[in-house]
C-alpha cells in the first residue's frame, strides 16, 4: 500500500510499524491512529476501518495544531496516484465543505464531524407535530451566525422584542408564535427549517387569518437572469447554513408566502436585513407619499390569490441595514429597523401605516443628527430608508393592524 504526501503530493511507501514518517520534502507525517482511521482500499473496493474513533493517539509527539491539520486534511491511502477515496466524493467530506476551510475550534467540539453541521442531521431538522392555530400566527426568525467572523449582535434581543410586541399589543397567543434562533430553547434557523416553517405558517389558510413573518439576519443580492427585477438584482436572505445550503431568494419567498394568500387572509412581513426593500417581490412600493409600480418587466404575476401581503423592510435594495446601540440608553445592540418599528407601535397605539413609516424615518434622522461633531468619523451615519411595499395599493392612512 502507498500514501500521498499532502505537501509535495509525492507517492510514498507506507511503513508497516512506524508512528512518524518524514517525506523527502521535510513534511512530518503521523501514521499511527489517524492513518488507520482513514478509508483504505482492499481487493478493489473501499472500506472504512471499524476501529475509527474521535480520539487521537496520545503517543504522538505532535502539536495539537498539527494533529487537527492531519485529522481534517490527512493522508489519503491509495494504490496509485489517480485513485481517490470515497470520502473525497462524499457530500459531507471536510475536503469539499466550505465550513471546514479553516482549522476547527479547540475544546470538546474540536473533532466534531461534518454531519453535525449538516441540515440533514435529525437534531437540526424541524418536525411539527401540531397544526398551526386558527386566526393569528407568526414566524420569528433571528440568525446570529455565531460560528462566523461576521456574527450579528442583538439578534436574539430583537426577536424577543418582536415577540413581546405580538403577545402584549396584538394579542397573539404563545402557541401561535414559532421562533427560530441560535439558542438551545429554539430550533436553529437553517435553510431547511426556515422553509419548513414557511409551510407551517401557510398551512390550511382560512379567511380572516392574519400571519406575521419576521426575519433578522443578513441579506444579499445577486444578478437577476429572469428579467423579473426592475433594478436587475434578486434579493436574498441568508439562513444559518447559507454557506453550504445556499440562500433563500425573493422569488422563492414570493412563491411560498405571497402567491397562496386567499381572499380574507393578510400577511405582514417585517424584514430587518440588508438589501431587503423588495425581498417579497411585491408589485407596489410606497415612496414619496404615493404607490409606485414595481411589477416585473417579464410580466410574471407576483401578486396573491386574492389575499393581501404587506411588507416593512429595513432599507432599499441598494442599501445596508444597521445594527447599533445608538437608540438605547443602556447601549444595547439592536437592529435600527426593529427598534424604530417596535418603538413607534408602543408609543402610538392608533398609528397608521403611513404614520409608522414616517416615525421610523424620523427616528433614524434624529439619531444621525445627534452624533457628536467631533466623533462623526467614528460614529457612522445610519444610511438606510425603511420601505413599505404591498401586493395591492391601499389607503396608508388606515390604522396599522396585525
Amino acid at each position: 500500500m502507498s500514501m500521498m504526501c499532502q505537501k509535495c503530493r509525492h507517492q510514498l511507501p507506507l511503513p508497516p510499524h512506524d508512528q512518524l514518517f518524514r517525506c523527502e520534502c521535510g513534511n512530518l507525517i503521523p501514521l499511527s491512529g489517524s492513518e488507520r482511521r482513514l478509508p483504505v482500499r482492499e481487493h478493489g473496493k473501499f472500506r472504512r476501518n471499524s476501529s475509527r474513533t474521535n480520539s487521537l493517539s496520545p503517543s504522538l509527539s505532535v502539536s495539537p495544531e498539527k494533529i487537527s491539520y492531519y485529522w481534517f486534511t490527512g493522508l489519503i491511502p491509495v494504490s496509485n496516484r489517480n485513485q481517490r477515496s470515497d470520502s473525497e466524493h462524499s457530500r459531507y467530506s471536510p475536503r469539499l465543505s466550505p465550513g471546514f476551510t479553516k482549522p476547527p475550534p479547540h475544546g470538546k467540539n474540536a473533532l466534531c464531524s461534518d454531519s453535525e453541521y449538516s441540515s440533514t442531521n435529525p437534531r437540526l431538522s424541524l418536525i411539527f407535530t401540531k397544526p398551526p392555530p386558527r386566526g393569528k400566527r407568526a414566524l420569528l426568525c433571528g440568525v446570529t451566525y455565531k460560528a462566523e467572523k461576521f456574527r450579528l449582535k442583538g439578534t436574539l434581543h430583537d426577536v424577543h422584542s418582536m415577540g413581546d410586541l405580538l403577545l402584549r399589543k396584538f394579542n397573539f397567543s404563545d402557541d401561535s408564535i414559532l421562533i427560530l434562533a441560535e439558542e438551545e430553547a429554539y430550533k436553529p434557523p437553517t435553510k431547511r427549517n426556515i422553509l419548513e416553517s414557511f409551510k407551517w405558517l401557510m398551512e390550511d389558510l382560512k379567511s380572516g387569518d392574519s400571519m406575521v413573518f419576521y426575519f433578522k439576519g443578513y441579506g444579499l443580492r445577486q444578478p437577476d437572469f429572469n428579467d423579473d427585477e426592475l433594478d436587475g438584482f434578486d434579493e436574498m436572505i441568508c439562513p444559518l447554513d447559507f454557506r453550504t445550503e445556499g440562500m433563500i431568494s425573493d422569488n422563492a419567498i414570493n412563491d411560498i408566502l405571497v402567491k397562496p394568500l386567499i381572499p380574507g387572509v393578510t400577511l405582514h412581513a417585517i424584514v430587518d436585513a440588508c438589501h431587503s426593500g423588495t425581498i417579497l417581490d411585491l408589485p407596489w412600493v410606497y415612496n414619496e407619499n404615493k404607490w409606485k409600480d414595481n411589477r416585473p418587466p417579464s410580466g410574471v404575476n407576483k401578486g396573491t390569490s386574492g389575499g393581501r401581503a404587506i411588507s416593512f423592510c429595513a432599507c432599499k435594495d441598494n442599501q445596508l441595514a444597521a445594527y447599533t446601540s445608538a437608540f438605547c440608553a443602556e447601549k444595547i445592540m439592536t437592529g435600527a429597523m426593529t427598534y424604530t418599528f417596535t418603538n413607534a407601535l408602543w408609543e402610538n397605539p392608533d398609528i397608521t401605516y403611513k404614520g409608522l413609516l414616517d416615525c421610523m424615518h424620523r427616528a433614524i434622522e434624529r439619531v444621525n443628527k445627534a452624533r457628536c461633531p467631533l466623533l462623526k468619523v467614528l460614529q457612522r451615519k445610519i444610511d438606510q430608508e425603511p420601505v413599505l411595499s404591498s401586493s395591492e395599493k391601499f389607503n396608508t392612512n388606515m390604522k396599522f393592524e396585525l
